[in-house]
């Protein structure tokens, strides 16, 4: 018989393996201490995923779906402002969703910087890391294109760059790269771009 897939069941199971990286490291993320830290048995967990590769797998896959599902909703709340200073408001908002501003976004950034590290030296975790970086390029390039900056693909790398270097910093030094700090750099960024206003591209007379 084919097996049953319980999807909430499956998040149950991911959401343990997000506790144990941020507690212990990825490399204590085994199917047995996965199974102990959802309550689970481990064969259970073993009817889901047949190994630990593709546990792992399936958990990079689920933050990644977490982040965009957010993202998401914040591309929304742009399109629907109706004046310069809301669409910069709202790109502020949704560039605040890949960086630790909160407890729960913190975490995040200590899984995902755990499965990046990881994914230099072991096959199973690389193509959803390389998900969660072209990601974040791809949210920049979209971001910087509806503001109307020049040069995109490099503007888009560099906004990036510093998205992904604020994260770490607030990971590895929380008490220094706080989220005040992370907000006045990210709104410093912005405020920088070569555009007359967020949400105006450089000539426009359109609000």
């Amino acid at each position: 018989m084919p097996k049953v897939v319980d999807a909430d069941s499956r998040r149950v199971v991911a959401e343990a393996v997000f506790r144990v990286v941020r507690a212990h490291g990825l490399e204590q993320a085994s199917l047995r201490t996965v199974a102990e830290e959802a309550g689970l048995a481990i064969g259970s967990v073993r009817h889901y995923f047949t190994d630990h590769d593709e546990l792992l797998v399936f958990a990079l896959e689920e933050l990644a779906r977490r982040v965009e599902r957010r993202v998401l909703d914040r591309v929304g709340q742009i399109h629907a402002a109706g004046t310069s200073a809301g669409r910069r408001a709202g790109v502020a908002d949704l560039l605040g969703e890949l960086v630790p501003l909160d407890p729960d976004r913190r975490d995040e950034s200590v899984v995902r910087l755990e499965f990046s590290r990881a994914a230099r030296t072991r096959p199973a975790p690389a193509p959803g890391a390389r998900r969660l970086h072209d990601g974040t390029r791809l949210i920049a390039r979209r971001v910087l294109e509806r503001i109307g900056v020049p040069d995109v693909a490099v503007e888009a790398e560099r906004l990036a760059a510093l998205l992904d270097g604020l994260a770490v910093h607030a990971v590895l030094q929380p008490d220094l790269t706080t989220p005040d700090v992370i907000r006045a750099v990210l709104s410093r960024h912005l405020d920088a771009l070569p555009v007359n206003e967020v949400g105006k591209a450089p000539g426009s007379t359109q609000d």
